[in-house]
């Protein structure tokens, strides 16, 4: 199987789990969805393009290597003369994470990361406002799945991000990411459904199925801390005064 990793970055991303008119939410980490609906648009699909239904089939995990902070915007919208609504939109600010997507067809791997870096149409991070924040940083890997290329990517947060984390746990090594991925990537483990197939992007019929989804940790060495036997045995009580 062929693996692609993305990393996906922006100011603000959001990939929403329920929709209205009054109130968009935002999950924790990119949906399946919202990546398939990123690489249609690279490889020039238009929504109610049928070929979007096979991307599907390809094999979706997402590591979270930077938590987004919640945000909620809100606007008013003329909804009838002399009337306004009030409308809520959520977001994840400076979240940073790691997605990848696999297939045993080597040839469509290829087109896609071909498309990705050359997109046919605009990408954006669950909604056309949130754009990648500069080039989309794009890895490939032969003959593993995207589980396993999650569990030995190195830590790819943000510097800073990093630099705090390390200050605010300086005997940590190590640091514990979440990882969602495709049930089968996960047989032993808890599954849910979510409703995240994709069936229809065209905006007048809009419809998502049911798949399953799993859940697991990861633990990666913090690449901060150079010496882990140090970490764990010095001791300055002035160091905190």
């Amino acid at each position: 199987m062929k693996t692609l990793t993305l990393r996906l970055t922006a100011p603000l991303q959001s990939y929403g789990n329920q929709a209205t008119f009054e109130r968009r939410t935002s999950g924790d980490f990119p949906s399946k969805s919202a990546v398939i609906g990123m690489i249609a648009a690279a490889l020039g699909y238009r929504r109610d393009d049928g070929r979007i239904l096979a991307l599907n089939d390809l094999v979706f995990a997402v590591r979270v290597d930077q938590g987004g902070k919640p945000l909620t915007e809100f606007q008013t919208v003329e909804w009838k003369q002399g009337t306004r609504k009030l409308t809520h939109r959520d977001y994840l600010q400076d979240a940073v994470f790691m997605v990848a997507v696999g297939s045993e067809d080597d040839a469509t791997m290829t087109r896609i990361h071909e498309a990705l870096q050359h997109p046919k149409f605009q990408l954006f991070l669950g909604r056309r406002a949130s754009v990648p924040a500069g080039v989309l940083q794009i890895r490939e890997f032969a003959d593993q799945t995207p589980l396993t290329v999650l569990k030995k990517l190195t830590w790819q947060a943000s510097c800073w991000y990093q630099k705090r984390y390390t200050k605010w746990h300086p005997q940590a090594a190590t640091v514990t990411l979440e990882m969602y991925a495709d049930a089968a990537l996960l047989p032993n483990k808890h599954q849910v459904m979510v409703r995240d197939r994709v069936e229809s992007f065209d905006q007048r019929d809009r419809r998502y199925g049911f798949r399953p989804l799993a859940t697991e940790r990861v633990t990666l060495p913090n690449p901060l801390v150079k010496n882990v036997d140090q970490v764990a045995t010095e001791h300055d009580p002035f160091s905190v005064l």
